[in-house]
């Protein structure tokens, strides 16, 4: 929302502005991974609130930034943050604490988190229209400070019992990389989320210049792109019908192919526009319920005892996908020569993770 007011005042292109904030959620999927071994032990109140209070000051740096390198910086200092305050720590924290009903809390919090882009996106539209950009990141940054400061530090009390059997200590004290994420299970499963997230997250970043570029209007494009957000919302849903009713090999493939297919589609459908409409919403609805899959896969195969450490293991890629898509998405069409040969290039990469879910399971698991 900001990003015209800051290259206008700047004078930084937009590719280089995005770069930084890239550049931060890479740095989180990097340090997502010693803050889950640091949550397993300590537990979420100190991780959380730790990066809710590094979190304040690194939005003001931001706001401060008199160069670009200082900018990149700031956002590198802020994807730290970003790994001990987003989805994963609380995920972990929510498994652990809810244990057989975590499906509906880790549903309920992602409702509510989904709708954060519903209210910042115009919040700081409207900051902006009596306020420059640095000023805005200061108010956004005091919101920050007084709102998940507190409710970190004083809400997040359930109890809290680190891993302490002698063989999680022995694997803690002697391999930096747990046999677990070591596995061909492992790697298979985190290879095919990475290549869906990528695919997904591409696609809906590129939807609107697909759209126009048909002939569809600006206006069309962007209501079509708001209405795959809110399929999110519907996958998220109807994520806990789907786990009643299916494995966890089954429901992975059911929303990786669901991926796939939406994507070539949109890749093959000219229109009517009602259908493209239906597609996207579909599109979104695999994304969201891949939220949650992410979010209960490791503990429906590896358990829950050191969900924190290996999630961090898991999600470090699937977030570093989710944080390049954009750029790659943009070159990728520029290489390919159109957004619909685009599509059929992502469509065709998440059907090939479907077969890594697939080769991820246990034979005696097989759907």
């Amino acid at each position: 929302v900001a990003l015209a007011d800051i290259t206008a005042d700047t004078g930084w292109s937009p590719t280089a502005a995005t770069a930084a904030f890239s550049a931060g959620l890479v740095v989180s999927a990097v340090t997502g991974i010693p803050v889950g071994r640091w949550l397993d032990h300590r537990g979420p109140r100190r991780v959380m609130t730790a990066g809710s209070l590094l979190a304040a000051p690194a939005t003001v740096a931001i706001a401060f930034a008199p160069t670009y390198a200082w900018f990149v910086a700031a956002w590198l200092v802020a994807g730290v943050a970003m790994a001990a305050v987003l989805y994963q720590p609380a995920f972990a924290a929510l498994t652990r604490w809810h244990g057989d009903q975590r499906v509906r809390a880790l549903t309920a919090l992602t409702l509510v988190a989904g709708l954060s882009s519903t209210v910042f996106a115009p919040l700081t539209n409207e900051l902006l229209q009596h306020f420059d950009w640095r000023q805005t990141y200061l108010l956004l940054a005091c919101v920050l400070a007084a709102v998940t400061v507190p409710l970190h530090a004083l809400a997040l009390t359930p109890p809290w019992t680190p891993p302490r059997s002698a063989t999680t200590l022995a694997s803690a004290a002697h391999r930096r990389i747990p046999s677990e994420v070591r596995s061909r299970e492992f790697l298979l499963l985190s290879a095919a989320l990475t290549l869906t997230a990528f695919g997904l997250y591409a696609a809906s970043l590129t939807l609107i210049p697909l759209l126009t570029g048909r002939g569809f209007s600006t206006s069309f494009a962007a209501v079509t792109f708001g209405l795959l957000g809110a399929g999110q919302l519907l996958g998220r849903i109807g994520y806990a019908p789907l786990t009643a009713r299916t494995t966890p090999t089954g429901r992975s493939l059911a929303i990786v192919l669901t991926s796939a297919v939406t994507i070539g589609l949109l890749a093959a459908l000219p229109g009517p526009a009602a259908l493209l409409v239906a597609v996207a919403i579909l599109a979104g609805a695999a994304r969201g319920a891949g939220t949650l899959l992410q979010a209960t896969v490791v503990v429906d195969r590896w358990g829950s005892v050191r969900y924190g450490t290996l999630s961090g293991f898991f999600a470090a890629p699937i977030t570093a996908a989710a944080a390049l898509a954009p750029w790659a998405g943009t070159a990728l069409a520029d290489l390919t020569g159109s957004y619909p040969t685009l599509f059929w290039l992502l469509a065709g990469l998440v059907t090939l993770s479907a077969g890594a879910v697939a080769l991820s399971s246990p034979p005696r698991s097989l759907p």
